[in-house]
């Protein structure tokens, strides 16, 4: 038999997600027949596996305790970084500059020293983060950018705060600018445009198409020519969908590669002005949150990055 008490970060959830965290030893397959069994209980009685646990409820497993081997915090957090660029934090999330070359999330070809590895290490030095007193929650990113792409990352100190950032998102009451220099101008001086994206999991790239097909979903982009020079423009991007590299893709599939995309750019013109990573920006994030949202008051903020390197191709 294996007990948790369950505190504020591990409220608000439903039990089985919450098992599937507390124990990743237990199989899904055991997990569910526990339920089937009544041998997961709340406050001592018989659950629903949609139940929705409540700060201070006893949730009671009855497996062997060898089964439910208690669950090891994995600390390799410490081997990263602790020095973050952080460009706004309160006690709910905190929004950092993530510089190009830093990946988000680990991965087969990635060290330790990620960004959310970054942020961990830093909350846990500041005892913001005590892993061993978390039966569920780590401290998680509410958005991701590629490796190669620089800008604004918000992350989430609390469940209940990464739950509400990531309906925003969802609800899209999240704004999103990008900065970019692409190496042929827009068509126009500003524009919304609209095309059909998909995306091939195997390659880790994705197709634009201007009309409908199987699998291809819409997308909407807005962008705004800010400054030209040289041949090159530096464009406002304002993403109304979050596909898989849509910003990249987009203004590719219009003829305005970004510049320095070793995927979907221009390699002579990658070569003439010699940048091989892309100029590519998350520059400015601004939230609409429902006024009964605790996290309302972000509502007044409008964070911006740092001025990216390759906005002074354009001094």
């Amino acid at each position: 038999m294996v007990t948790f008490i369950i505190n504020e970060n591990d409220s608000g959830q439903r039990v089985d997600k919450f098992i599937k965290k507390a124990l990743p030893e237990i199989p899904k397959s055991m997990m569910y027949r526990l339920f089937r069994k009544k041998d997961i209980k709340i406050n001592g009685k018989r659950c629903d596996i949609s139940a929705v646990l409540q700060n201070g409820d006893t949730v009671t497993v009855y497996v062997k305790q060898e089964v439910a081997e208690e669950k090891k915090h994995d600390m390799n957090f410490l081997k990263a970084h602790d020095t973050l660029n952080i460009v706004y934090e309160d006690e709910n999330i905190l929004i950092v500059f993530k510089p190009v070359g830093l990946d988000s999330h680990s991965n087969s070809t990635s060290t330790s020293d990620t960004l959310i590895n970054r942020i961990k290490h830093y909350l846990y030095n500041k005892k913001e983060y005590i892993p061993e007193n978390e039966n569920s929650f780590a401290p998680a990113l509410c958005s991701r950018l590629d490796r190669n792409t620089s800008g604004l990352v918000t992350s989430a100190k609390n469940s209940s705060a990464l739950r509400e950032i990531n309906e925003a998102i969802r609800q899209g009451k999240i704004h999103k600018i990008y900065h970019c220099v692409t190496v042929s101008p827009p068509p126009k001086n500003s524009d919304i445009i609209s095309a059909y994206h998909k995306k091939n999991d195997t390659r880790n790239i994705v197709r634009i198409s201007d009309t409908p097909d199987e699998n291809f979903k819409e997308i909407k982009t807005g962008y705004k020519v800010l400054s030209q020079k040289s041949g090159l423009s530096l464009v406002e991007v304002t993403l109304f969908t979050g596909r898989t590299h849509q910003i990249r893709a987009h203004l590719a599939h219009i003829g305005s590669n970004i510049l320095g995309d070793g995927k979907y750019g221009n390699i002579n013109a990658n070569k003439r002005h010699g940048v091989f990573r892309q100029a590519l920006c998350a520059y400015s994030l601004k939230f609409e949150l429902s006024e009964n949202s605790p996290l309302s008051y972000l509502n007044k903020i409008e964070v911006h990055a740092p001025k990216p390197d390759f906005e002074k191709l354009f001094d």
